[in-house]
């Protein structure tokens, strides 16, 4: 089972990322899932979850209305598209997948808003 981030990067303050996590080992469509990040000094966090079945979403209040997730089932990846950054999302940011008592991470990527 691997999940596989990549797009994080420095950006400024405003600016725009599009995270992608890159599934394999297991049944992508079946899963929740989800993007989480975790700033230093803080726990880790819920920023975006999307059903598995309904493909439904929930977003932190921190974040709504500026990160969109989506899933392309086809493609076995899930992608966090995240508008009008600020310094406070600053963070490692990590992906989830959830099957009832599965549950995997990804390894993280940073994002960095900053002038």
């Amino acid at each position: 089972v691997q999940l596989v981030e990549s797009g994080g990067g420095l950006v400024q303050p405003g600016g725009s990322l599009r995270l992608s996590c890159a599934a394999s080992g297991f049944t992508f469509s079946t899963y929740t899932m989800s993007w989480y990040r975790q700033a230093p000094g803080k726990e880790r966090e819920s920023v975006a979850t999307i059903n598995r079945i309904s493909g439904s979403t929930n977003y932190a209040d921190s974040v709504k209305g500026r990160f969109t997730i989506s899933r392309d089932n086809a493609k076995d990846t899930v992608y966090l598209q995240m508008d009008n950054l600020k310094p406070e999302d600053t963070a490692v940011y990590y992906c989830r997948a959830d099957l009832f008592f599965n549950r995997y991470w990804g390894q993280g990527t940073q994002v960095t808003v900053s002038s």
